[in-house]
C-alpha cells in the first residue's frame, strides 16, 4: 500500500554517500546529468530540514526547549 517515510537525516546522508561515490568514479563533475540530479535533490532535501527547523523555532517562540516530563511531575 503506502510505502514507509525514511526521516529526512537518512535521506540526506544517503544521498550524501550517492554523491561522494560517483564523484570518485566519474572524475569530472562536470557533465553528468545523473550527478546533477543528485545534487539536486540532495539540495532539496536539505531545504525541507532547514524550513521544518525554522518552522518548530518560530512554534517554539521565545520559550526554551520544554523540561522533560518527569522534571515537571516531581
Amino acid at each position: 500500500m503506502g510505502e514507509k517515510k525514511t526521516p529526512l537525516e537518512e535521506d540526506i546522508a544517503r544521498l550524501k554517500k550517492k554523491i561522494a561515490e560517483r564523484n570518485a568514479k566519474t572524475g569530472k563533475a562536470l557533465g553528468d546529468a545523473a550527478l546533477r540530479a543528485l545534487r539536486k535533490r540532495l539540495k532539496r532535501e536539505q531545504r525541507k530540514t532547514r524550513a521544518l527547523a525554522q518552522r518548530l523555532a518560530h512554534a517554539r517562540g521565545k520559550k526554551k526547549e520544554a523540561p522533560p516530563a518527569a522534571a515537571v511531575a516531581s
